[in-house]
């Protein structure tokens, strides 16, 4: 088994609901060709460097997986089906990669991934409060001030 990553563009004009049954189909050619998901990173809308189907911005998707030769050629064969992916590249990452080590690397990302949230979570909860706070503040010197 080795790992890959691959980088694509779809279509900027679709629309949300179209955008996550293209990645769905993305998903499920790689559980069907026996492939591990490590990572599907969407990285968003943004500026080409050059018109690309008369478009000027993508929608960029990085994904990073475990599989075989053939799961790279029925995804990229795919890809070219697709009227909705305007370009993809392909890079091997590592030629010997067990299985084991792959679905436990897997693990550790969304473990991360995990983690990352709860702390993006609490840190928007701390902000919530600190906002309350200086609106308290703000509002008891506006009233000290007027009463002077």
């Amino acid at each position: 088994m080795r790992k890959y990553e691959t980088v694509f563009i779809s279509d900027p004009d679709m629309s949300d609901q179209a955008r996550e049954e293209l990645f769905e189909r993305v998903r499920s050619i790689i559980d069907r060709e026996n492939g591990i998901i490590l990572n599907f990173d969407e990285w968003g809308l943004k500026k080409l460097s050059y018109e690309i189907r008369k478009k000027l911005r993508g929608y960029y998707v990085c994904l990073t997986y475990g599989g075989t030769g053939a799961l790279v050629t029925e995804l990229e064969r795919n890809f070219r089906l697709s009227d909705f992916i305007m370009k993809f590249m392909t890079i091997l990452i590592t030629e010997h990669a067990t299985e084991e080590s792959l679905k436990e690397e897997a693990e550790q990302l969304k473990e991360a991934a995990k983690q990352a949230a709860e702390s993006v979570s609490q840190e928007e909860d701390t902000q919530e409060e600190n906002d309350k706070d200086d609106d308290q503040d703000t509002d008891s010197e506006e009233t000290s001030e007027t009463a002077e």
